[in-house]
């Protein structure tokens, strides 16, 4: 049965239990958490028409604490992140305006994610590594496309750009965690912004939900920022590259 967005019944606390959960588990690696809301709306019945505008306003507030605990506590690079963010953030609003088929696209997303998401699991033993220096041009490349795809998917990046920086090795891993936080916060902002410019409009419901979301997202990134080690970490971002994927394909 759908869940009432004009009423805070039971069905709209369950998912706000599974809001926690996804925001506590992606905040721990520095994530927003929209796969996981778009997956739990999903299972709730939400119509799709809501449930792209509230992932992303959850994942902005999920994404902000993670962006300020990682901060923090020095796992933070500007010199990743302004290149990434300039070239994405125009492409991300673009991507919220833009509707596109998702036959085509998501499945092949998706296999990629649950791809990378086996690999950073097999290899958490070996979560410290020499790191690369990019340049210029291949950052600001790979910060449109990102922003390009976070805006398409209603989500803020972070499942795309965390798996690409520990492949390419440009950053150690707590660093890429609260990059990539900022990197959803700003994409989320934009991608928003684009959907709301279309006449979107936020359910009732939000209220709680983004409760929910501040609950898990403090606690996950008070963990994932100072408690947790990379292999851990290494690992808990495969189950959300795993969810994230199998999202993907499955939608």
């Amino acid at each position: 049965m759908p869940v009432s967005l004009d009423t805070v019944d039971a069905e709209s606390l369950l998912l706000a239990a599974l809001i926690v959960a996804a925001a506590l588990l992606y905040s721990s690696v520095g994530h927003g958490g929209a796969s996981g809301y778009l997956a739990a709306m999903a299972l709730f019945g939400v119509a799709p028409a809501v449930m792209k505008p509230t992932a992303l306003a959850l994942n902005v507030l999920v994404s902000l604490i993670a962006t300020v605990r990682f901060y923090r506590a020095g796992a933070f690079s500007w010199n990743l992140f302004l290149p990434l963010i300039l070239a994405s953030v125009p492409m991300a609003y673009l991507g919220g305006i833009l509707t596109l088929p998702a036959e085509y696209y998501r499945p092949l997303v998706g296999v990629v994610l649950i791809y990378a998401a086996w690999r950073f699991f097999v290899t958490a033993g070996n979560a410290d590594y020499a790191l690369v220096q990019p340049s210029r041009p291949v950052l600001l490349g790979s910060g449109a496309a990102l922003g390009l795809l976070s805006g398409l998917t209603g989500v803020g990046g972070g499942i795309f750009l965390s798996p690409l920086l520990l492949y390419l090795r440009w950053a150690p891993l707590k660093t890429i965690s609260g990059t990539s936080a900022a990197f959803i916060l700003a994409n989320s902002l934009a991608g928003l912004a684009g959907v709301m410019s279309k006449g979107a409009s936020l359910p009732p419901a939000l209220p709680l939900w983004a409760a929910a979301a501040v609950v898990g997202g403090v606690v996950g990134a008070e963990y994932g920022s100072r408690r947790l080690g990379n292999a851990m970490i290494q690992k808990l971002l495969a189950v959300v590259l795993v969810i994230a994927g199998l999202k993907m394909v499955l939608t």
